[in-house]
Order: structure tokens, then sequence, then C-alpha cells
């Protein structure tokens, strides 16, 4: 895999649309809260990548691009923040999403 030429609001959007992905159901609430994080442009630029992505890309692209891009601990915190926010923005977390958070959440730590 080359090196992930995403900024660091493309790859936000990749985790937050991955995370509202991973039921494979996005809910109305969950791309609202991720479009009040990103503009418009990334958001459909990176929900096709997120789309057409398999489970295993989408995991990989997301560590490497942790391990290869210095990320502060609150910039860490803030994104673990984002996710959650993402799980809870139509109301519930089903079972798929709380594995996703806590495997996200490992990675990012």
């Amino acid at each position: 895999m080359n090196k992930i030429d995403w900024t660091k609001r493309e790859f936000e959007a990749y985790v937050l649309l991955y995370a509202a992905h991973c039921n494979h159901f996005e809910s109305k609430e969950e791309e609202a809260y991720i479009l009040a994080r990103v503009d418009d442009a990334t958001f459909h630029k990176i929900h096709t990548e997120v789309v057409i992505d398999s489970e295993e890309e989408r995991l990989n692209k997301i560590q490497k691009y942790i391990s290869e891009n210095k990320f502060s601990q609150a910039e860490k915190e803030n994104l673990i923040r984002d996710i959650k926010n993402v799980f809870f923005a139509d109301g519930s977390v089903d079972v798929i999403e709380k594995k996703v958070f806590n495997l996200l959440k490992k990675i990012i730590d």
C-alpha cells in the first residue's frame, strides 16, 4: 500500500464515514453529524472511497495513516469522541458499532 495522501480533514472524514457505514446502514443523523464536521466536497470524495474499500482495506488505511502522521493526545481524544458521537447520532448503538468502536479506539490510541 502506497503512502496515503489525505489531509487530516480527509482522514477524519474517512474514519467517521467508516464508523457510520460499519453496519452497512448510514442513518441521516450520522450523515448530518459528519457533514457538520467536514465540508460537502470532502464528504462525497471520501464517501465513495469508504464504500468501495473492503473492511480490511479500511482498517489498514486507518492504521497506516495513524502510524505515518503525528497526532497529539488531544487530537486522538477528539477523534475518538467524534467516532462515539457518530455511533450515538441515531440514538442507538448496535453490536457491530460497539465492536468497531473498540477496534478503532485501539488503533487510534
